[in-house]
């Protein structure tokens, strides 16, 4: 009886044992479903982006109703695209040509507020408020040059122009010694400061509002 009771055990030991090759193979194809899985998953994932229903030049305004959305697979790339949800009911301003039926680059849009504003840079008189820096508000006053090289009474020539930046002479971002600023002024006011350049009036800016800084 003791005999036939380790003749059964064996039997069952032997009956449940696990070949490790068999686990071996199963985690292998496991893993190989899995990647296959995530490859086809990266490369099915697609996007709404506008294109051009017409073709579109440098300078038009466009808004959402004027372009088509179109569902593409862009991986990787979508952010070099006009994706849904990047484009405000403002508009955006075309900067260079798109073909009828092509996706918007992104790089071939820019803020609407080009149509109205340009950028000018300007000499400065004297030495520049310390609290002269990009993004600060200032106003653009300008005294002309008299017949005896003496100077006017100063003006306004533009008023709330935007510091984009401060330049030194070799136009790097520049410390107290600047004397060039560059601003982003009314397109209606440049071509009085561009006059007032070529007159080698005594341009000096007056900060309206300073840039919070943390």
């Amino acid at each position: 009886m003791a005999g036939s009771r380790d003749t059964v055990r064996k039997g069952r030991s032997a009956r449940f044992r696990i070949d490790p090759r068999l686990v071996i193979g199963l985690l292998l194809v496991v893993a190989s479903v899995t990647g296959v899985y995530t490859i086809v998953s990266a490369a099915d994932r697609s996007a709404l982006v506008y294109s051009a229903t017409a073709a579109l030049t440098p300078g038009e305004r466009v808004y959402p109703a004027d372009l088509a959305l179109s569902t593409v697979r862009l991986g990787d790339t979508i952010d070099h695209y006009l994706a849904a949800g990047d484009l405000s009911s403002d508009g955006v301003l075309i900067t260079r040509a798109v073909a009828a039926g092509e996706l918007i680059p992104a790089s071939a849009v820019g803020s609407p507020a080009s149509l109205r504003l340009a950028s000018v840079v300007v000499g400065v008189s004297g030495q520049l408020s310390r609290s002269i820096a990009p993004g600060a508000v200032v106003d653009v006053w300008a005294s002309a040059v008299l017949d005896d090289r003496m100077f006017g009474p100063p003006t306004v020539l533009v008023g709330s122009a935007t510091v984009v930046r401060v330049l030194d002479s070799s136009g790097i971002i520049a410390n107290d010694r600047a004397r060039a600023v560059e601003l982003l002024i009314p397109r209606d006011r440049i071509a009085r400061v561009l006059e007032a350049i070529a007159d080698e009036s005594a341009v000096s800016l007056v900060p309206v509002s300073i840039p919070m800084t943390r």
